[in-house]
Formats: structure tokens, sequence, C-alpha cells
């Protein structure tokens, strides 16, 4: 008979390899650990691993060579110190964060100082994060820069005292402007039997009494009556006389916006077709200041030659040659300074009505 021989072996069995699920899985898994060793997630509670022993040993011996390899390179020499295999060693001062189950996550807290003994650095995301941003110098506008030097030089030339000094006129005359003229006019009669005033000279001057204008001007209508014994216009005056719609322009052009003294000056401006406002007209024949220094009831109206012989003790408008707008002008505004203050401080508390 033949022999029939069997070759059994009744060892134990080659483990078998455990089943790690699909690519998509076992790339989550290695993710997930590699986050593991780093320290950002805790180590999760897992079952026994089904991996073969061979493979931990092989992981625990590269982590021991890496171990070895930091220590050799903190303290420079070239030998690597023995370790234990179970135990980690004594010159890393802290445990590993993968083995600490309550060590929190720190994404947002700065990492420890890594130190040459340390089996795994802890990373500092945002710390990262922010050193790979590119580092941009934040600048000044030059508007704001020019408007931060203007309030530096502002604040160093102001003294450091409570308040500018105190003025010493009123505080109701430094709304007064500064420009102040006075006008007189002098008129030709015109129209039906000469009974209608047209203007024929016009003169300006200043605060000071300086001429700002002074010419003849020539009306529209025909000249009936020259009236030379109050104006002092003649026939040959209107020769090269400027025309009335020049002169008007020009003379406006010095009134407007400023302060305007004349005596009886309603007639001026009606001459001038023109109308000024009430804030601005000082009329030095309703001054009741002026009619009392002179000693006369407030509400008479004088004549300027009488204010002027009363108060200035001048003599004006005399003989037959006629009057000079010029001078009437003048005398106009000596009389106005002499009741200056009073009477603006006078007009401040009871404003005129336009």
């Amino acid at each position: 008979m033949s022999t029939l021989l069997l070759n059994l072996d009744f060892g134990k069995p080659p483990p078998k390899k455990g089943f790690e699920g699909n690519a998509k899985h076992r790339s989550f898994v290695k993710k997930r650990r590699l986050l593991e060793r780093k320290g950002l997630l805790a180590k999760k509670n897992q079952p026994p691993s089904k991996a073969p022993k061979a493979r931990l040993e092989a992981k625990q011996q590269k982590q021991q060579k890496q171990q070895n390899g930091d220590m050799t390179r903190g303290d420079g020499s070239g030998k690597a110190a023995s370790l234990p295999k179970k135990k980690p060693a004594a010159s890393s001062g802290t445990a590993e964060p993968a083995q600490d189950r309550t060590a929190k996550v720190p994404w947002l807290t700065p990492g420890p100082s890594q130190k040459g003994g340390s089996v795994v650095a802890k990373v500092d995301l945002l710390g990262e994060f922010q050193s790979a941003l590119p580092k941009v110098k934040s600048r000044v506008p030059r508007s704001q820069k020019g408007s931060r030097k203007k309030s530096s030089q502002k604040s160093t030339a102001q003294p450091s005292t409570q308040g500018p000094p105190e003025s010493k006129c009123p505080a109701t005359l430094q709304k007064i402007p500064s420009k102040m003229v006075a006008i007189d006019c002098e008129m030709v009669g015109t129209g039906p039997k000469g009974h209608v005033s047209s203007l024929a000279r016009c003169s300006i001057v200043s605060y000071e009494g300086d001429v700002l204008y002074d010419e003849y001007i020539r009306p529209p209508c025909q000249i009936v009556d020259y009236r030379t014994r109050w104006s002092g216009i003649k026939r040959h005056h209107m020769v090269n006389a400027t025309p009335f719609k020049v002169a008007r322009g020009q003379i406006l052009k010095l009134l407007t916006g400023k302060i305007v003294v004349g005596h009886a000056i309603h007639n001026d401006f009606k001459a001038l077709q023109y109308f000024h406002p009430k804030s601005l007209t000082r009329d030095t024949s309703h001054i009741p200041l002026l009619n009392r220094k002179a000693g006369s009831p407030e509400n008479a109206t004088m004549s300027l030659k009488n204010l002027t012989k009363l108060l200035l003790n001048r003599d004006i408008q005399t003989g037959k040659s006629g009057h000079s707008s010029v001078e009437d002008a003048q005398a106009t505004m000596e009389l106005y300074k002499l009741v200056e203050v009073e009477w603006e401080q006078h007009l401040v508390q009871n404003p005129p009505k336009d």
C-alpha cells in the first residue's frame, strides 16, 4: 500500500492584518495622529490597536532615535545618550502633550519656549500666521500730517493765559465795520420849471477826511436851473462831466458795505437813485446828541452850517459862489466823531429797522 504523508503545523497562525478602512478613512486617521503628536488634539480613547507588535516597536525605536538626536544637538556631543526604552528622558522639561489627556488645545495662546530636549514642540498657529503676513507700515496722509503740525504750532503759539487781554473799547464798538465814509452831493434843477433835483456833483471823504471821490456829473435830462448860489455848479462844469450812469456805478462801489455818514442824507440817496441799509447809515441831522451839545431841542432839525458853527467853531457855506461838497462832507464826518461812541452804543441797544 502506498503511504500518505500529511504535513501538519500545529503552531500559532500568523496574525491577521487589521482592517483599516478605505483610503479616505486612512488619510483621516493619519492626519489625526499627526495632530495628536504635535499636541494640537487630545488623544482619543480608542480600543487597543490591532496593529502587530513589530510595527509598534518600530515606531517606538524611531521616537527614541529622534529623542537621542535632539539631545545630541542640544549638548553638542556626537554620541547619543543611553535612554530607557519605556520611560521618557529626564532632561525634557515637559511630558509629551499627546499623553496628557486633560491638556487644552492652545489655539490662541502663545506656545512655550522650545527646549533642546523636548520630544514634540508645540506649534503656535496664530503666531506662524501673523509672522507669515507681510509687514506694512501705516502711513499718515499728508493732509493729516499738515493738520497735526498746524495744531501743534497753534498750541505752542498760544500762551497759557485764561483769555485775551481786555480791549479798552467797549464790546459793542467791536462790531462796527472799520470802514466809514462821509458823502455830500450838489444838485441842479431839471424837468418842468427846474423843480426836479438831479445830481451834478458828488464828493466822498474817508474817516480821516481824505478825499476819495469828487466828480462833476452830467444829469441824463436837460438842466433847467444850475442853482449856482447853493450848488456852485456852472455851465462850464458840465462840458467834461462824467455821465450819470458811469458816475453812479463808481459811487456805489465806494458805498457798498460801509457806514455812510451824511447830513440829510436821504436827499443824496434820492439823487443817486440808491437805497443804503439803515443799519449802515448815520444822518447827522437826526442825532439828538448833537442837538443836545449845540443847546437846541433834540427833535429839531438843524442845518449843517449852524451845527458846524456851534460845535466846531467853523464857518462853512459862505459867500455867493455856492457850497463845496468836499467841505460839507468833511464837516459832517467831524460832527459825527463828536458823538460816535455814545451814538453807536445807543444803536446797538436800539438797532434801526430797515
